[in-house]
């Protein structure tokens, strides 16, 4: 149910105010005519007292029902049986009033079109004004409603994103551990409590939308050390980031997927050393973090087979800034480049 135009302050007293410069105006006016001076103010004080409960009323109906296609016959039917009650309520009561003032029932009698053409038009301003009062009321809770079902969504898409990443990781990390447990127990046990540490940093992130770069780079080091068990000296790292970097914000755990993406096209298709590199700046205020990783040109087409990992990343960007381009990828003398820059916003 929308607000009623009564509960805000402002609209009170300027309704108050409204009716008072009206009341003075209609004595005024009485008295120009010949109204004796108490008639004047008691006819004027009747007449909008009543005239400002029935405009009070027209309100309150427009708040419990707003007429849609019909709204100005509506309106129009309304104002006009207002009016006419009113009329027939003040005449009753001036009646009662001043039934001996002959002279004052005479000039009753001669104003009554007048009277009613000034109580439908005053009836029918503030049906139009709470018919749009309440209108727009309407429509910022129907948008607040949208806006917060959009929020659900979103945010529940941006949780489906980020839980799908994990399985994947999980079982290739489990497939190692289970290599390793033969040959090298001392290594997977130290990989068990490695893969412990990132889950539980994992389910601390997910309940953050967002993080410093200092604390995602702590989270992706973990990420980092169980993939160089998995692949040894093979895997080789390069890590640097501007001073002025570390306290800026970014999506949780946006950076995996990427390093993972680098970490695929890089190693899987090849039997030397790799290094990845990962380098953060500030660029015009904006976190710009950059992720390169060599390829073979004859094995890989990374600018073909980025998968499900950069096509998430490039999602969660755009649902939390509304740009599609803030996720890069190019690839250069059998380097792939992919850099991802967050705009500072909150």
């Amino acid at each position: 149910m929308s607000a009623s135009s009564l509960s805000d302050k402002k609209f009170k007293l300027a309704f108050t105010g409204w009716w008072l410069v009206l009341t003075l105006m209609h004595a005024v006016v009485l008295k120009d005519f010949g109204v004796p001076g108490l008639t004047s103010v008691i006819d004027a004080i009747i007449s909008n007292v009543l005239l400002a409960g029935t405009c009070l009323l027209i309100s309150n109906n427009m708040r419990y029902y707003l007429p849609r296609q019909e709204r100005y016959w509506y309106v129009l039917i309304i104002s006009l049986g207002l009016a006419a009650a009113w009329l027939a309520i003040l005449r009753l009561i001036l009646r009662s009033f001043f039934s001996d003032d002959e002279s004052y029932m005479i000039f009753l009698k001669q104003s009554y079109v007048l009277r009613y053409g000034i109580a439908f038009l005053m009836v029918g301003c503030m049906a139009m004004m709470s018919l749009s009062w309440y209108t727009q009321q309407e429509q910022k809770e129907a948008d607040a409603r949208k806006a917060d079902a959009e929020k659900l969504a979103k945010d529940a898409e941006l949780f489906k994103l980020r839980q799908q990443l994990q399985p994947h990781f999980l079982f290739n990390s489990l497939n190692s551990i289970s290599a390793l447990t033969g040959t090298q127990p001392e290594k997977a046990r130290h990989m068990i409590q490695q893969l412990s540490d990132f889950l539980r940093g994992t389910l601390r992130k997910d309940e953050m939308l967002w993080s410093t770069f200092e604390e995602e780079l702590q989270h992706l080091q973990l990420y980092l050390d169980i993939e160089k068990v998995r692949f040894g000296y093979r895997l080789q790292t390069d890590i640097t980031t501007d001073d002025d970097v570390l306290r800026m914000k970014l999506p949780s755990m946006l950076l995996q997927p990427i390093v993972e993406n680098a970490i695929k096209f890089g190693l899987y298709d090849t039997i030397g050393e790799v290094v990845i590199t990962i380098a953060a700046k500030n660029v015009n205020k904006a976190l710009q973090v950059s992720v390169q990783n060599p390829f073979d040109m004859e094995t890989t087409q990374p600018l073909h087979g980025t998968g499900f990992g950069l096509s998430s990343v490039q999602r969660r960007l755009f649902l939390l800034f509304a740009r599609h381009d803030l996720l890069q990828t190019k690839s250069r003398d059998n380097y792939f480049v992919t850099t991802v820059t967050i705009p500072q916003v909150i």
